[in-house]
């Protein structure tokens, strides 16, 4: 049975050098070439000569933050979550090896630049040096990082490509059991589950004729799962000056700035990422699969993964398969199934890393010709007044005879990816006359107004994005947005209105002209929502009649979202009963009327925000101190997104995702921006910062960022070498 003859090479290579293990010190000695200043809100601030001693400073500060969010990041980007959770953890580490096997983080690694392989060594010195100043701290898998660990990890955004990848399937393939039903690609667009808060983000760049400075403005507005991201600056003598969030773990500042260019991602759905269905027969050495005229081996890779078990440690070996397509996932009928994703790891961390020491527009769109950021949207601004946004960056190019929307014939060469676009050929917007430009996880066709790109000029498979709700909303401001400072920029990115209300309450009202009109105190309650103005605050007691109407609308009728027009003009439609509608909205009055004894009962009331501990599992407790919060869920068109639901325990709903950390951000001869944190940045319930910014969150009120080093002293809190504090 033939293995990959590219692993064992690596395998082999890697077993003839010596191992290099920093020593305790030298580790030393680097610490103090580092120092790490936290200011008033216990944001680390960190400063070395070189961009490798300040990666060292910033992943140590990171473990001091929160070592269990860097620790399981880890576990579960090198595939062995298993040990940590058990057996019901074992596909997510075969999907890991799938895409990466050790052997090959190592060659690649190896194969590195040798600027990057100085910062994953760092990355790895960061991590060991905490863990060996903090004997307290016991690893729970990892006791040693290594430096080819960022190799599994080199996509910040939350998911990542490798999550859209069912586990579920991989183990029917890989257990031999039934291939699980198809369903269509498209199902998860425009018809979410209703109950899930949508993921992604905001971001939104003003262009200097629309600031009250004549300067560039930009909106950092991810939303993620509440503490996913800490803030974080890093400073070095080689151009390095980065501020913004970092995903637990990575080593480059994700979304943020610098002193001249800001970047936000936000995420895409974008068709990067296609399902090839190989014909597969039994060869004398294994199996083949037809491509074209000929049959091809497939490459089979043995792989032993260890579990947690009562019992202790148990391993489970398996045989994974690769064409080149990609590895085999799971099957469909009689066919095994490739999916192929971005896997380039060095360069995507030369991107990533790269991405944060840039100075303007020419050397930003310069970067992005390297082609590795998958899954994200970017939206820029810079100081020399550019606004700019990408749709997009690694854009397979396809034949457009083929729906790559479903899985394709993989033994029709016809099918295979044909390179990639370049970033002229992709949807880019500089500079339109509007003035501005807004992402929300929705459409590019309406991210600059009427001077949008145009639909019918790009492949379909290039934007299939739907609009959505705060794209709508969005776009409302931004077409009324005159002279903005900062300030009026955080208000706009805080704007109370809910525009899917605009669409969900008319209905409402004209179910019940059809079936009757209520009696009682449900009309009291529908009479509210007729004279709402769509706006959320924390004494609106319409906002709760609302959220619970719109939540029971979309479980039994369907996606809210297929009432916008934009969804409708692209074959979308929502068929619903008016006696439905009726229902749900009485289903909403008397399930607040069970939860809190009244439907009458307050959104504030309702809808808390709370941080009871530091565990990656939230935890929450309607008899334990909480905040009320005005915002409310991005699915409703709200900008300033707070997801928040009940759980098991709970009548009252907890944010738990949204907004998450914030940043408004002015550009001219000197950066100034704001910024705001969920909770705090400390994940230790006796940190003074761990909650810090709670009452903030609630409020909605911001921090100023202390950027240039004067301004970080005059708030310095503690200053020291890491290991010395």
């Amino acid at each position: 049975m033939r293995k990959l003859q590219l692993s064992l090479l690596a395998l082999l290579l890697w077993a003839c050098q010596a191992p290099v293990n920093t020593s305790s010190n030298d580790l030393e000695i680097r610490a103090d070439r580092v120092t790490i200043i936290r200011d008033d809100y216990g944001i680390p601030h960190i400063y070395a000569k070189t961009d490798a001693d300040a990666v060292f400073g910033m992943l140590y500060a990171q473990c001091e933050d929160d070592f269990r969010r860097v620790e399981r990041n880890y576990i579960w980007a090198t595939g062995r979550l298993a040990e940590l959770e058990g057996e019901e953890a074992l596909f997510s580490d075969l999907r890991a090896r799938l895409y990466m096997t050790e052997a090959e983080a190592k060659a690649a690694y190896e194969g590195a630049p040798q600027w990057l392989q100085e910062l994953c060594d760092a990355f790895a010195d960061g991590v060991n040096y905490y863990l060996e100043t903090h004997p307290e701290v016991v690893p729970q898998v990892l006791t040693h990082y290594e430096p080819w660990f960022p190799m599994f990890f080199s996509e910040g955004s939350i998911g990542g490509d490798i999550e859209r990848i069912s586990t579920q399937r991989i183990q029917a393939f890989y257990e031999d059991q039934e291939a699980l039903a198809y369903s269509e690609f498209g199902d998860g667009l425009l018809h979410p589950d209703p109950y899930a808060e949508p993921k992604g983000s905001n971001g939104i760049a003003i262009a200097p004729e629309l600031s009250e400075s004549g300067n560039a403005l930009l909106l950092i507005n991810p939303h993620t799962s509440f503490y996913f991201r800490p803030e974080i600056h890093v400073v070095s003598e080689e151009g390095l000056n980065a501020y913004g969030a970092v995903t637990w773990g990575q080593f480059f500042v994700y979304q943020g700035f610098n002193e001249k260019t800001g970047w936000m991602h936000t995420s895409t759905r974008l068709d990067f990422m296609d399902e090839f269905m190989e014909i597969v027969r039994e060869s004398g050495e294994g199996y083949e699969y037809a491509y074209g005229e000929e049959w091809r081996e497939v490459e089979e890779i043995p792989v032993t993964l260890k579990y947690s078990s009562l019992e202790g440690l148990k391993e489970k070996s398996f045989t994974m398969y690769r064409t080149h397509h990609g590895p085999i996932t799971h099957k469909l009928d009689d066919k095994w199934v490739a999916t192929k994703i971005n896997w380039d790891p060095v360069n995507a961390l030369i991107q990533s890393f790269t991405r944060t020491k840039l100075d303007n527009y020419e050397a930003f769109e310069e970067m992005m010709d390297i082609r590795t950021n998958s899954s994200n949207n970017t939206v820029f601004a810079d100081a020399e007044g550019n606004i700019a946004y990408f749709h997009g960056n690694f854009i397979p190019k396809r034949d457009t005879a083929f729906d790559f929307s479903r899985p394709v014939d993989g033994s029709n060469p016809a099918t295979d990816w044909l390179g990639l676009h370049t970033v002229e050929e992709s949807i880019v917007i500089h500079n339109p006359q509007t003035g501005w430009i807004q992402n929300c996880n929705s459409t590019p066709f309406t991210a600059a107004g009427p001077f949008s790109p145009k639909k019918e000029d790009y492949p379909y498979y290039m934007a299939p994005d739907a609009e959505n709700f705060r794209g709508i909303h969005a776009v409302g401001l931004l077409s009324e947005a005159r002279e903005l400072s900062l300030d009026d920029l955080i208000a706009l990115g805080y704007d109370p209105y809910l525009p899917a209300f605009e669409y969900l309450v008319p209905i409402l009202l004209q179910a019940y002209k059809t079936v009757g009109e209520p009696e009682g105190e449900l009309a009291t309650a529908l009479g509210l929502l007729r004279d709402w103005d769509y706006r959320t605050s924390e004494e609106s007691v319409a906002m709760s009649l609302a959220h619970f109407y719109g939540m029971a609308f979309n479980r039994f009728i369907g996606s809210s979202y297929a009432l916008i027009p934009f969804n409708q003009e692209a074959g979308v439609s929502l068929d619903f009963e008016p006696e439905k509608v009726v229902a749900a909205f009485e289903q909403a009055v008397a399930q607040l009327e069970a939860d809190f004894g009244s439907w009458k009962t307050e959104w504030g009331e309702i809808n808390r925000f709370q941080r009871l501990n530091g565990d990656i599992d939230l935890a929450f407790d309607d008899e334990r101190e909480s905040l009320p919060v005005d915002l409310a869920s991005g699915r409703w068109g709200a900008l300033a997104s707070f997801g928040a639901s009940a759980r098991e325990n709970t009548k009252r709903i907890y944010g738990s995702s949204g907004n998450s950390f914030v940043a408004a951000v002015e550009f001219g001869e000197k950066v100034r921006a704001k910024s705001l944190l969920a909770g705090g940045q400390n994940a230790d319930p006796d940190s003074p910062h761990f909650d810090d910014q709670a009452q903030m969150y609630a409020d909605g009120r911001f921090k100023e960022v202390a950027y240039y080093r004067k301004d970080v002293e005059k708030r310095a809190e503690e200053t020291y070498h890491p290991g010395k504090r």
